[in-house]
């Protein structure tokens, strides 16, 4: 059995409902799984959401909010704050570029991120895709006890081309990884395996966020999306409501802890 939390950073489900005909391998989940909603209570900040979701805490309590503080790049040994990784390190656990940090996390994983972990061009994006996944099925046919695994593309997509006919090709694109990892190698076939695949906030147009994130010009160019509240959840065998982000490491804990 393989506890699989599968992580779709920006996913919503704004892009994904209207979309589903196009969607295949979401509609199945849809279909096929527990698909609800995550109304997040903090501010919807990746680096603040990553790290709740995986070490059960809320800010007041880890206190990492971004992923620059005071002109020096965060890292995981800043942190005074045990993951479930940590916690659960008799396990056969392993996570694979968990973007509570920059460079991406991983652990007990050789992978190099993409990008830094941030990829900005379409060339990158392809990369990342590519890399997660193939990284991400080599694990589960290794059958680890947890896995934690995280596409970061579509945040990147969004921001600068929210609105565009564009980002539903890539949510075609990662709608394509889903189906490898989950359908194609018969993950979901076998009842014993656990699923949670979650976004660690929603999206929307730039300006209608009650939380901005991130300023309207970058280096990088004009932003055109936002992060939103509400987070995309689907789940297979968990017993746990997935009501906030913590309750993923809950729910992991419920089994192995």
């Amino acid at each position: 059995m393989t506890f699989l939390v599968l992580g779709v950073d920006a996913a919503t489900w704004k892009m994904i409902k209207p979309n589903l005909d196009e969607l295949p391998n979401w509609k199945r989940l849809v279909e096929e799984c527990d698909a609800g909603t995550v109304v997040l209570e903090e501010e919807p900040l990746s680096p603040l959401i990553w790290c709740g979701m995986f070490s059960g805490s809320y800010y007041d309590e880890h206190g990492h909010r971004e992923f620059v503080e005071d002109g020096n790049i965060v890292e995981r040994e800043d942190l005074d704050v045990d993951f479930l990784w940590d916690e659960l390190e008799e396990k056969d656990v392993r996570a694979l570029n968990v973007p509570f940090v920059v460079p991406t996390y991983s652990y007990r994983v050789d992978f190099e991120p993409v990008g830094y972990g941030l990829p900005t061009t379409e060339e990158e994006w392809k990369d990342e895709l590519e890399k997660v996944t193939e990284k991400t099925k080599e694990m589960l046919n290794e059958g680890p006890d947890v896995l934690v695994s995280v596409f970061t593309t579509l945040d990147r997509v969004q921001h600068f081309h929210w609105g565009e006919n564009m980002v539903l090709d890539w949510y075609k694109k990662m709608d394509e990884r889903l189906g490898e990892i989950l359908f194609d190698t018969g993950f979901l076939e076998d009842e014993e395996n656990r699923l949670i695949l979650i976004s660690d906030h929603g999206f929307c147009s730039f300006g209608e966020a009650e939380v901005q994130t991130l300023p309207e010009e970058t280096e990088h160019g004009e932003l055109k999306g936002d992060h939103h509240e509400e987070a995309v959840v689907v789940t297979k065998n968990v017993e746990r409501t997935i009501e906030e982000p913590q309750d993923v490491y809950r729910a992991v804990m419920d089994v192995f802890g």
